[in-house]
């Protein structure tokens, strides 16, 4: 793949160590379990459509920053602290929920997740031959804080895998807007095995999950004349978008 990614020379071979840097890192990025983007490659299976659409669906799920798109959050959070002198002010703000602190826990791994102690090393390696990135420092010393800190310990929030990868993506060249497509890569053959098993499954059906509806049970209906608004009419106007407005105009007609 690093050889099909360089522009130069044909004889180019790519340092052994970034090779293997990002075979660590597919690896560890591998699909597992039924997370978000795996159960959507399955939920739109079960409508029997095409594998593209369903693959597409599975990576618009995994581009979210809830998902797979959270080492590209961690740079753009690293990005906002700017300097280590900044952290203090920054993990006040996250006690005050006024920010969100990314790359620090999981849905599976409640303590320090495995996989982020081998992208931490592999981070060494990839800093001593491309150069440290400017964030890494701002990166430790949050990691630092926040595995001393009573606050993220008491809720088991360790560094993931996410927390680094993303700082080894940039440092090899990768840009940003690429860093979920790095994600989907090593995940397609888990997807697609899901996709070959359901298909194969003579007693599929599709999905259709069931909801326990806990709102209000029965209610006394109001004559329209005597009901309350509740929302003022200038909250409900939208405003148009241009394909909005051509639509409007062509029902107006």
């Amino acid at each position: 793949m690093l050889d099909v990614l360089h522009e130069g020379p044909t004889e180019y071979k790519p340092h052994p160590t970034l090779v293997k840097a990002l075979d660590v890192l597919f690896i560890l990025h591998a699909e597992h379990e039924l997370n978000c983007s795996t159960s959507a490659m399955r939920h739109l299976a079960s409508s029997n459509v095409d594998v593209y659409t369903a693959t597409a669906a599975a990576a618009g799920a995994l581009y979210g920053p809830r998902h797979g798109g959270a080492n590209e959050a961690v740079l753009r959070m690293l990005e906002r602290i700017g300097s280590v002198e900044a952290i203090p002010k920054f993990v006040q703000d996250v006690k005050d929920r006024k920010e969100k602190l990314m790359g620090f826990g999981h849905r599976v791994y409640k303590n320090y997740d495995p996989r982020a102690r081998l992208v931490r090393k592999i981070a060494d390696d990839v800093f001593a031959i491309c150069g440290r990135q400017p964030l890494i420092e701002v990166a430790m010393e949050l990691e630092k804080v926040a595995l001393s800190d009573e606050y993220f310990v008491k809720r088991k929030l360790y560094p993931n895998v996410d927390f680094y990868s993303g700082l080894i993506y940039k440092a090899m060249g990768f840009p940003e807007d690429m860093f979920t497509i790095l994600f989907a890569v090593p995940r397609l053959a888990g997807w697609l095995a899901h996709w070959s098993e359901w298909i194969d499954d003579p007693d599929n059906k599709i999905y259709r999950p069931f909801q326990i509806y806990k709102g209000e049970d029965k209610r006394d209906f109001p004559d329209i004349a005597n009901r309350q608004q509740l929302v003022k009419g200038e909250e409900t106007k939208m405003q148009y978008s241009n394909f909005s407005a051509r639509r409007a105009a062509s029902l107006a007609k």
